[in-house]
């Protein structure tokens, strides 16, 4: 990586071993204020976050269930889960809000890199049932439900089966810039 980035940004990651140590309640609550903090159109904020720890078996066991066989598999060892939704209308209005994931994508930003500097990891999930989710905590019609989180302190990879060892050990990349700038020739990014 680069040392013009961020230290957060550059030690951000999404492991999938988690240890079996709890989340403190303060610590809870800082990763919410930090997602509170991200911009939002219009100020809106049309993020909702639903979450269960192990303290709270009953629903963190709700949580669990909604996710994938595959991501159950390593999930459980992280001690608190999240589910993310956003509003689909304007509260000003009612009209549509066409930017509201975008603005819950930044509150996962802000969240994630509010857990790095505290020593925390998150590791966001597509791998769920949406439908469950919503007849689980009766998520209203008005709320999309867009992704899952797992959050813990980092694990040992070896306590995850050995299919997934090899996953959590792999070297991050990312794509080279000029990958990623566009300057109208849509041929570069085919």
């Amino acid at each position: 990586m680069s040392e013009h980035v961020h230290k957060l940004i550059e030690n951000r990651w999404s492991p999938r071993a988690f240890a079996g140590k709890g989340i403190e309640k303060e610590k809870i609550k800082q990763l919410f204020l930090a997602a509170s903090y991200a911009p939002s159109c219009f100020n809106e904020q049309p993020w909702r976050f639903i979450y269960g720890t192990k303290d709270y078996p009953e629903r963190y066991e709700q949580l669990l269930s909604c996710l994938v066989e595959f991501n159950q598999m390593w999930v459980k060892t992280a001690p608190m889960i999240i589910l993310a939704l956003s509003a689909k209308n304007f509260a000003r209005n009612k009209k549509e809000n066409t930017y509201a994931r975008y603005d819950l994508g930044l509150a996962i930003g802000n969240m994630s890199l509010q857990a790095t500097s505290m020593g925390l990891y998150v590791h966001q999930m597509a791998g769920f049932s949406p439908d469950k989710a919503r007849e689980i905590f009766e998520v209203p019609g008005n709320y999309d439900i867009v992704s899952m989180l797992a959050v813990g302190y980092l694990g040992d990879p070896l306590q995850l089966p050995e299919s997934l060892q090899e996953l959590e050990s792999s070297e991050r990349d990312r794509k080279e810039l000029n990958t990623l700038l566009f300057d109208g020739d849509w041929s570069v990014l085919e």
